[in-house]
């Protein structure tokens, strides 16, 4: 199984997401280091990425989920994933790759983005990715509210990981008495 935490900057996906591959003994893979240094640079400087910019940085993030899986690990990764179309380049046609959705509001995101330090990130971006952000549906996502402690959303989120892995258990089972008879 693959997990990407996701959501705006400021959201807590690199804590988080450290925090769950600890709870569930898997690697951890921070998505910001897939950045090229000319968007690092960009950011820094309050500009906002494109499309464009994106693309390359997916398909690294991609590539070593592909990496992952080719390997048959368990691992976290972190990717804000603010588009649809982001999701579906990291996500593949594997259903093993699920996404933890860390939202919270503008107020607490942009607390949050002020009292970091030693980022690349302009804290005058969080709007941008704001009006870029495509919320996940259910169908897509483990939405938790990031105001939340960390450990109460760590819980949150495995707890939910463990329910869905069991009904998935359950299905392959009657699947294969199904095959029997």
């Amino acid at each position: 199984m693959i997990l990407i935490a996701m959501g705006v900057s400021g959201a807590g996906k690199s804590r988080i997401g450290e925090m769950i591959a600890e709870r569930l003994s898997c690697s951890y893979t921070d998505g910001d280091a897939f950045h090229s240094a000319a968007n690092k640079e960009k950011m820094h400087h309050g500009i906002p990425l494109t499309d464009e910019d994106r693309w390359p940085w997916l398909q690294s993030i991609r590539d070593a989920i592909e990496a992952k899986q080719r390997a048959g690990e368990t691992a976290v990764f972190t990717c804000s994933s603010l588009k649809r179309a982001y999701r579906d380049i990291l996500r593949g046609n594997d259903r093993d790759v699920r996404f933890v959705y860390l939202k919270g509001s503008f107020d607490m995101l942009r607390e949050r983005l002020k009292s970091r330090t030693g980022h690349f990130f302009d804290p005058s971006l969080l709007q941008s990715q704001l009006d870029t952000l495509e919320e996940p549906g259910p169908d897509e996502a483990i939405e938790v509210g990031i105001e939340l402690t960390p450990d109460e959303i760590v819980e949150r989120v495995t707890s939910q990981l463990g329910g869905e892995r069991q009904q998935q258990q359950q299905q392959q089972q009657q699947q294969r008495q199904q095959q029997q008879q």
